[in-house]
């Protein structure tokens, strides 16, 4: 395996403090984020008019999908107080932090895939609004991935 002067000594060590003091503001950030999608969250079911396109299936159906949606809409919401409330606890590097930021990377880094390989996109298409949501998702969804999955790399390396 090819090493650099990155591996070791001072340039490494320079690096993870970085880190250790961007970490926690980088965690507040991301929950900022995923607390601004929990609130656009809100006008999805009327901008894609989801009571009008639920009422061709089972009432069953119905409640189940209106409960994931709530159950979806708490766990962002459950990701971002964690994330804003204690962040410097996120950062510091033991098994649990580690277990969340690695969850929570691979939560969002799912998420991202999904949105190209399983999501239907052709409604992108029709309106700007729409356009330019996938846009904003698709940046926040990537940070999201990245701030997390940092810190779970970061938590392992302590």
């Amino acid at each position: 395996m090819l090493k650099t002067n990155l591996d070791t000594g001072p340039a490494r060590t320079d690096i993870l403090n970085m880190f250790k003091t961007m970490m926690p503001t980088l965690i507040i950030l991301a929950g900022i984020g995923q607390l601004l999608l929990s609130v656009a969250s809100l006008a999805i079911p009327r901008v894609l008019h989801w009571r009008q396109e639920l009422t061709a299936v089972s009432p069953l159906t119905r409640s189940l999908f209106w409960t994931y949606a709530a159950y979806t809409l708490g766990i962002h919401l459950c990701f971002a107080a964690i994330s804003i409330l204690v962040p410097h606890e996120l950062a510091r590097g033991d098994v649990l932090a580690t277990a969340i930021t690695g969850f929570i990377a691979l939560y969002w880094g799912a998420r991202l895939v999904l949105q190209f390989t399983w999501y239907d996109r052709t409604v992108v298409g029709e309106r700007i609004l729409f356009r330019v949501a996938e846009i904003g998702l698709v940046a926040l969804f990537a940070a999201l991935t990245l701030i997390y999955g940092a810190a779970a790399l970061r938590n392992l390396w302590q």
